[in-house]
């Protein structure tokens, strides 16, 4: 098995990492492993790679199938695939509604097509529905994320695919285990995530686009709360006043650090209001496909695109109650409403005010902007479009969107 990692050095400031580079000329030891180019994708203003598949609307499964294999390819060499590896492929799974609201199920079949194309033995597709269909405490367990993967139509396609289901649920409280992010962080303990992350030797991030009613966005970062067990999602939503940049430090514990290789989206349906499990769906006449070795840049270009659809939208469709993120008291009720589901009546008239912010460029995106500080810098993010799928103008648009402001 080869170690690679697409998170890099986690605290590492311009000066830190240019007397380390000075040191590392010398022949002397550094304190962090680097492999697969990963750490130089996380300095601000170096050229990181996102993979754009542009697929039309309406297009055959098998169109988007070998868009989704082709932005894999492109965004990746494998290199850090030995013949027999294990492969654990993260999708959303908040509920158990169709795609946009969870995974693409035929993104899920591409994929695990393309591992066991590339020599991958178990492939595994694993998630934990959110508390309000699935919850977990120390004595029961009330709803299966299984039966939610089934009627997302994700189950189907992995099976098919060849790759197995496991839910961390159906193990009991036990099933966990505690992982550390960035000393920095602003989690009070670490986060129990499934101790069968230990058992395998790569990770896959496949979430989807979506309005969040209660961060703005739910992309690649807000994705990694489908890992972790009840009392970690408890302290995420009670100490809400800091939600964002826990959510940004969560991608930062060691598991996702060590064995995280690919992030991909199918956006070729967006969920641009509400969410995360109901909302408008977008279907733009070019959909993308997204794919990043780096989930900082993957989620920038992801959010831009969220953003693009949105603007689109009359005023009709994002007025009152069909986007209620846009407003405080609903954003901050739901987040009370949430912690009452996770810990009871106690934890919720504790909890920490969650506060909104707009969202009008990436650059107001709280998640973001703590990326940058625990990632070690802002991407200058290179977007490759696959064979000339995607129109000039929209590359063009969303290149203007992730570039950094002067």
């Amino acid at each position: 098995m080869k170690k690679a990692s697409c998170l890099g050095s986690l605290d590492m400031d311009r000066r830190k990492f240019l007397k380390s580079m000075v040191i590392a000329s010398t022949g002397a030891l550094l304190p962090w492993r680097v492999a697969h180019g990963a750490l130089k994708n996380l300095i601000e203003n170096v050229s990181t790679k996102v993979c754009l598949t542009g697929v039309q609307n309406g297009s055959e499964d098998r169109v988007l199938i070998e868009a989704v294999k082709n932005s894999a390819r492109a965004a990746t060499d494998f290199s850090w695939l030995s013949r027999g590896d294990s492969v654990f492929i993260k999708p959303a799974l908040n509920s158990g509604n169709p795609y946009p609201a969870t995974t693409n199920p035929e993104g899920i079949r591409a994929v695990v097509e393309l591992l066991k194309e590339k020599g991958a033995g178990k492939v595994i597709v694993s998630d934990m529905s959110g508390v309000e269909h699935v919850k977990l405490s120390r004595e029961n367990l009330k709803g299966s994320s299984r039966e939610l993967m089934k009627k997302s139509g994700m189950a189907k396609a992995a099976l098919e695919a060849g790759a197995e289901l496991y839910f961390p649920e159906e193990e009991g409280w036990n099933a966990f285990f505690e992982d550390e992010p960035v000393d920095s962080t602003h989690w009070n303990k670490g986060i129990m995530m499934p101790t069968i992350l230990r058992e395998t030797d790569h990770i896959i991030l496949m979430p989807r686009c979506s309005r969040h009613i209660l961060l703005g966005s739910t992309l690649g970062m807000k994705n990694a709360v489908g890992y972790w067990r009840t009392d970690s999602r408890l302290e995420y939503h009670k100490y809400a006043s800091t939600i964002q940049e826990k959510t940004a430090d969560a991608n930062t514990v060691k598991t996702l650090r060590d064995k995280q290789r690919l992030v991909l989206t199918v956006g070729t349906k967006i969920l641009t209001t509400f969410g995360p499990d109901k909302g408008f769906v977008m279907r733009p006449e070019t959909g993308l496909v997204i794919a990043s070795e780096n989930i900082v840049a993957h989620d920038m270009v992801s959010l831009a695109w969220l953003l693009k659809n949105r603007f689109g939208m009359s005023e009709e469709e994002v007025k009152g109650s069909k986007d209620p993120y846009k407003k405080q008291f609903i954003v901050s009720t739901a987040n009370r409403v949430v912690v009452k589901l996770l810990g009871g009546f106690g934890d919720a008239l504790g909890a920490q005010k969650l506060v909104r912010n707009d969202l009008n460029s990436i650059w107001d995106d709280r998640v973001l902007n703590r990326a940058y500080e625990v990632f070690g810098g802002v991407p200058k993010v290179d977007l490759v479009d696959i064979e000339d799928s995607v129109p000039r103008d929209m590359k063009k648009q969303l290149s203007e969107m992730v570039s950094k402001p002067n």
